[in-house]
């Protein structure tokens, strides 16, 4: 999904394909390089790493086991991390570049922007579905 064709532009001779990775590295030369790392934490590592740290924790209690050792912890720190995992905020971004772009050249979306649009549809819904309290409970009961 990182680095596999995002978006492709195409207006009169010029093309341009880039990905997720491109983009990132768009920023990472000279006094930008800070803001390539901040925009690759928030939209990549940020919202994979909540992921798994949600995974890790309920994981277990899906298939009605006891809860893994650190698993409030981790239950923690993937609710500490939800403000910060911003790939839905770079989703926005890319739509109001395309509305801007759409009359001056061909925009072709790739395989990656289709993953990562599902990507924030699922974390959307696994955001609204989620009650805290329900898990925090789940969690505490199943501890060993």
């Amino acid at each position: 999904m990182l680095f596999g064709p995002f978006l492709s532009l195409a207006a009169g001779t010029f093309e341009s394909q880039a990905s997720v990775i491109d983009v990132v590295l768009g920023f990472g030369t000279g006094i930008m390089a800070p803001l390539a790392f901040a925009v690759f934490m928030f939209i990549a590592v940020l919202p994979l790493t909540r992921a798994l740290l949600l995974i890790y924790a309920l994981g277990p209690l899906l298939f009605e086991r006891a809860a893994r050792p650190g698993a409030q912890t981790a239950l923690r720190w993937a609710f500490r991390l939800k403000p910060w995992a911003m790939s839905e905020i770079f989703m926005v971004g890319v739509a109001v570049a395309l509305v801007k772009l759409a009359g001056m050249a061909r925009i072709e979306m790739g395989p990656a922007f289709w993953a990562f649009s599902a990507l924030v549809i699922v974390n959307a819904l696994q955001n609204s579905f989620m009650c805290r309290n329900t898990l925090w409970t789940a969690i505490s009961t199943r501890a060993r």
